[in-house]
């Protein structure tokens, strides 16, 4: 969503129609997000609860989180086409009009075995796995002298996702280390967030340009 500011409002809108158009079932989803004033409201608290949607917020003055929109932004920072800021509501809208479809279709993500969120989201990680492991066995078949590894095999989907894996989690299995996250999550000595949900820019494009009114209208990059 690209809008002038935050709004409880929008923020309501625009999980409707997102429950709506993936067809999200009640009690099958759990939806995290910031602190923000805009998604700790009372609108959208009693949305999710109305829904049967649970939700998690990050820590307490804990900016990056969320790995999944952590990683998203760093990735839009970085692209050759990010302004220093936009001119504009409508050149933040153009921009981006462009930039997640690309994303979501397009971009080969490294913490997603290098499949697109496309792939992963409808279900289709396993067959394009398949795929990539017989074109790789061909390759090893044909010329197994250039493998010094023996049979190639493509990378597997992550089955958790972290922004800085805490070292004594690292040596522990990932239901281990899952356990120890949760019962330390409240810590105030834990430095390192874990939420089974890829880091930014601290950059803010534009953050004192002048800030304008909500529209109530088409407030979506669809």
């Amino acid at each position: 969503m690209v809008a002038y500011r935050e709004s409880a409002k929008l923020a309501k809108r625009l999980i409707e129609q997102t429950l709506e158009r993936q067809q999200i079932e009640p009690g099958s989803l759990t939806l995290h997000a910031d602190r923000g004033s805009s998604m700790t409201s009372k609108p959208v608290a009693f949305l999710l609860a109305e829904l049967g949607i649970t939700k998690t917020h990050s820590r307490p003055h804990v900016s990056n989180d969320n790995p999944y929109s952590e990683s998203q932004f760093k990735t839009m920072k970085y692209r050759p086409q990010f302004p220093e800021r936009f001119g504009s509501y409508q050149d933040a809208r153009g921009f981006c009009g462009e930039f997640f479809p690309w994303y979501n279709h397009e971009h080969h993500h490294s913490g997603l075995g290098f499949l697109t969120p496309l792939e992963v989201h409808f279900g289709k990680a396993e067959q394009q796995r398949e795929k990539r492991a017989l074109v790789l066995r061909r390759a090893f078949e044909k010329n197994p002298e250039r493998f010094v590894r023996g049979l190639p095999t493509p990378p597997a989907l992550p089955e958790q996702v972290w922004i800085n894996k805490p070292k004594a989690a690292a040596a522990l299995s990932d239901s281990e280390a899952l356990g120890a996250i949760i019962g330390q999550i409240d810590s105030s000595s834990q430095k390192n967030g874990f939420h089974n949900c890829p880091i930014s820019n601290a950059k803010q494009s534009g953050r004192d340009l002048p800030m304008g009114q909500n529209q109530v209208m088409e407030d979506f990059v669809q």
